[in-house]
């Protein structure tokens, strides 16, 4: 160890950085970059946060977009450590929240390991945050009274089983990193007699690039083909989705055209 890393306090901030508009970072999220020695950022993270860390920070692009891993998650964790144990204060910028889909915990359970300590900045996560955006409200009364957020892929490359379960609850259904398995998707909704429940998506949720899509599960598919959605997008299934100014010309099109 050099003469310059004797008074090194290692420590690890694990910070949401919300859904993509850099104004939705939490105040408490602003003064952990502006302490930060190091920041370690994800793909889905805004990089104009890092304005806020010193002009001397250290800034590591780490990558992880779906299907584009510039980092393994074990070496992303070693990278935490060892620039904690060299630097001290490392911030670890998550998009949406360290929690949801994030692997945020595996994180903090390596660090814990080396006795590294960790503290947790939540974010705004996308699943509330984007409908909310679009005034879609994930519950509403007489409309829904519950929501589901849930992961289109699993490890194995299929569909989470909750989906099938939630295709058949009244509840309010967001899925997170699901574009890519939304005809399957749509085909559980379907096999639980929803063709006609409303149903919405969103590319780039809060950026200024945003696409929305509102339509139903029967035409959400053909229609996210005709718009030419890509990913990062968000799906919604579920009453609330109708409460969408747009979803009433989508009931008008269905009418002129039946």
């Amino acid at each position: 160890m050099t003469q310059q890393n004797i008074h090194i306090v290692p420590k690890v901030t694990l910070l949401g950085a919300g859904p993509g508009d850099p104004e939705l970072l939490t105040l408490k999220g602003v003064k952990a970059l502006q302490t930060a020695n190091v920041v370690l950022y994800d793909a889905l993270t805004n990089e104009a946060l890092l304005d806020y860390a010193p002009a001397q920070a250290i800034k590591v692009y780490v990558g992880k977009r779906s299907g584009e891993h510039s980092h393994s998650q074990d070496a992303i964790n070693q990278l935490m450590i060892d620039y904690a144990l060299n630097y001290g204060h490392v911030v670890r910028l998550k998009g949406g929240d360290p929690f949801v889909f994030g692997r945020g915990y595996e994180e903090l359970d390596f660090a814990v390991s080396y006795n590294v300590p960790v503290s947790v900045i939540p974010g705004v996560s996308s699943s509330i945050g984007v409908p909310a955006l679009q005034q879609i409200p994930v519950t509403h009364r007489g409309l829904s009274e519950s929501f589901w957020v849930i992961t289109g892929t699993t490890t194995n490359g299929q569909i989470s089983d909750d989906i099938y379960q939630a295709a058949n609850s009244n509840a309010t259904v967001v899925v997170l990193m699901g574009l890519k398995q939304l005809p399957k998707i749509a085909e559980a909704f379907k096999a639980a007699g929803k063709q006609q429940l409303p149903a919405a998506v969103v590319q780039n949720g809060s950026a200024e690039n945003e696409k929305l899509i509102v339509s139903t599960v029967e035409n959400i598919v053909a229609r996210v083909q005709e718009e030419e959605i890509q990913a990062p997008a968000l799906l919604i299934f579920g009453e609330v989705v109708s409460l969408h100014p747009s979803f009433k010309s989508v009931i008008a099109q269905h009418a002129a055209i039946s």
